[in-house]
């Protein structure tokens, strides 16, 4: 009889970014845990960084990996859904600098998270459509019991109207990652949206940079600060 083993064939590669998302998820489910078992439960979490962490991917894969912890998840309300429209923007000739803290309805924002918090009911979110570059409304339910995953760059700014979101969440998470990483992960996002690479490049130069440099600044601010 012959004892020779099949060739399973090559595995699925698992990206690096993959893998460093799932070990940040993993330490965020264990800070939620933790913070039940104290009788501090959360009720918003937020996760913040500089544009290009992959704080959507992290607040995905927590939207799954906190049932399987034995915690209820009970929508996502993303910061994003607050981008003022195209339309918008340009009206206010706001478009040269999309993703800038003055580009949001950060009034919005605040009531949104205030409701979700006040848990009298199922409130609607709205969410950003990449596809679209546009926010659409109602497009999120969230529900009365459970985790509200909240996720952005600017969770713990201190300008004017955005010093209110960081008392409206429980526990803030901020998402650390090497600058030269983030350009690079910015480039290759503009580009798979559209934009010519000289172009996407000098997108980042000229307005993710400053961005990135802003919200490294509210890093302080944060009760939990975890690292790619």
């Amino acid at each position: 009889m012959s004892t020779k083993q099949e060739n399973p064939g090559p595995q699925a590669a698992v990206s690096p970014e993959r893998t460093q998302a799932s070990s940040i998820t993993k330490r965020i489910v264990e800070a939620v845990a933790g913070r039940a078992r104290n009788g501090d439960p959360v009720r918003v979490l937020g996760l913040t960084g500089p544009p290009g962490t992959g704080k959507s991917t992290i607040a995905a894969e927590l939207a799954n990996a906190l049932p399987e912890a034995g915690l209820a998840v009970a929508g996502m309300a993303p910061m994003d859904g607050f981008h003022m429209s195209n339309a918008l923007l340009a009206a206010r000739g706001l478009a040269d600098h999309k993703g800038a803290p003055d580009t949001f309805d950060v009034g919005g924002y605040v009531a949104l998270l205030g409701r979700v918090r006040r848990a009298d009911g199922v409130v609607l979110a709205p969410d950003y459509r990449r596809d679209l570059h546009e926010p659409v409304a109602a497009s999120l339910p969230v529900e009365v019991d459970g985790v509200v995953i909240t996720e952005g760059n600017y969770l713990g700014l201190e300008l004017p109207g955005w010093a209110d979101v960081r008392g409206l969440i429980d526990l803030l998470v901020y998402i650390d990652t090497p600058f030269e990483e983030l350009a690079s992960r910015l480039i290759d996002r503009h580009v798979s949206f559209g934009r010519d690479r000289s172009d996407a490049a000098h997108w980042v130069r000229t307005v993710d940079a400053a961005n990135m440099t802003l919200v490294e600044r509210t890093k302080a601010r944060a009760d939990l600060i975890v690292s790619l």
